[in-house]
């Protein structure tokens, strides 16, 4: 049996660490959503892997944002979000929302969403499954926020079956 450990010094992180991170992280494949909110009179939308089920009593999603980003802020101003995770044949959407620097105005005009609610986080048409949450609790972790949500309302859409987008070795497949 081979093992390949590296040591980090949290301390003091080297670019070849950060490097090396990022390539052994990609090795795990992760589900594809697009995390919305309506703050003010705009849309803000991006892409993210990183989001999970907390708790299911009461239902409870977190999702990692980057700290920095225009959509944090607008999930922390508006406080609620919607998660929509991405069925296999919209690895367009993930591409297009996950672009850097992406104009706010029209951002979510080619992309096929609605709302439970006038004021409501857009939701992905057609997407696997989503949920709409109120921000709970926020907690800093290095370039990230942790942003905890109550689920409010969630569903599903059958359009494109059960194959969910997902993410591996820096692309997109299906599972």
């Amino acid at each position: 049996m081979s093992h390949d450990a590296h040591l980090v010094d949290p301390t003091h992180v080297e670019r070849a660490d950060m490097d090396r991170y990022s390539s052994l992280a990609g090795l795990v494949a992760k589900g594809v959503a697009i995390v919305s909110t309506r703050w003010g009179r705009y849309d803000y939308a991006t892409t993210v892997t990183d989001f999970l089920s907390v708790s299911y009593d009461p239902p409870t999603m977190l999702v990692s944002l980057y700290g920095l980003s225009r959509t944090t802020e607008a999930v922390e101003g508006s406080g609620r979000f919607a998660v929509s995770v991405l069925a296999a044949p919209q690895r367009v959407i993930a591409e297009r929302l996950g672009e850097i620097g992406a104009p706010l105005r029209g951002l979510l005009d080619l992309t096929p969403h609605w709302r439970r609610e006038e004021g409501a986080p857009a939701i992905i048409e057609d997407c696997l499954v989503w949920f709409e949450c109120r921000v709970a609790d926020v907690h800093p972790a290095a370039t990230h926020q942790l942003v905890v949500g109550e689920v409010v309302a969630m569903g599903r859409s059958t359009t494109h079956g059960e194959s969910s987008l997902v993410r591996f070795r820096s692309g997109y497949s299906s599972a």
